[in-house]
């Protein structure tokens, strides 16, 4: 399990309310991590808040939109009197989808805000302080939608082939300050917010991963970066890095209707 004495005393979660956050701030607690819990929804996040305390350590909570102008601030400002020692930046989930040319910008800028400007700042601040005492861990929760463009999401995917080659580099740099620097990247998963979305995951051959599994796997390779794939995906991955991009686009497109809802597909 984790090492309090590398990635504590304290762990931030941003994203830390339901689904796969919520599985990593028991197992993090459970572990003995004091822990920062960031989410939109006060009540889930209090809810696993609760449910972490109940393993003997510190929770705060705060509830904010990582798009906004001063969420970073308010973050590091309620953080300002413990050491950070992890930063699992778990909050990147798509939350606007269409075709691009028809779609808001204004709403494509959040996602690219909750993908890459908020997670940039914490990297930056956290990770500063990291290579500083030469011990730490930033835990970037990647999508196999960044492998491969995709209709109706592509600024999503975009975003996210951004941030598996930012982790790549911060990889690098890190690791001559003693820190560990991981992307995560999941498929499929079993969440909350899958659920209510009402996607068909019952699809034959498709692989469902459920959130306390790929929440162990990513801390149990934490030291294994720069990339590591949840378990039951790599071949999708293989296939998803292929020359053939035309056919390997349409294939996937196809593959994705099916799980969209029927009032949608």
């Amino acid at each position: 399990m984790i090492d309090v004495s590398t990635y504590g005393p304290w762990a931030v979660i941003a994203g830390g309310s339901e689904g796969v956050g919520a599985s990593f701030a028991d197992q993090l607690a459970a572990a003995g991590l004091n822990l920062l819990l960031i989410a939109r929804k006060p009540g889930p996040l209090e809810e696993t808040a609760e449910a972490a305390r109940a393993h003997g350590v510190e929770v705060r909570t705060l509830a904010l939109d990582l798009t906004l102008p001063d969420s970073v601030k308010r973050i590091q400002e309620a953080t300002a009197d413990v050491e950070v020692g992890l930063l699992v930046y778990n909050a990147g989930a798509n939350a606007y989808g269409s075709e691009f040319v028809e779609g808001d910008l204004e709403r494509f800028q959040q996602v690219i805000d909750l993908n890459i400007t908020a997670q940039l700042a914490l990297v930056q601040h956290f990770g500063a302080a990291m290579k500083q005492r030469r011990r730490g861990g930033l835990l970037l929760i990647g999508s196999m939608a960044g492998f491969m463009g995709a209709a109706q999401i592509s600024i999503y995917a975009a975003v996210k082939a951004f941030c598996r080659t930012f982790a790549e580099g911060l990889w690098l740099e890190m690791s001559d300050h003693d820190v560990d620097v991981l992307e995560f990247v999941l498929g499929v998963t079993r969440t909350p917010a899958m659920v209510r979305g009402g996607l068909n995951m019952d699809i034959p051959g498709l692989h469902v991963s459920e959130p306390e599994d790929v929440a162990r796997q990513a801390l149990a390779q934490l030291k294994n970066g720069p990339v590591q794939i949840a378990e039951g995906n790599q071949r999708l991955i293989e296939k998803r890095s292929g020359h053939d991009r035309a056919t390997l686009l349409r294939e996937a497109r196809e593959r994705s209707k099916k799980m969209l809802p029927p009032s949608t597909s």
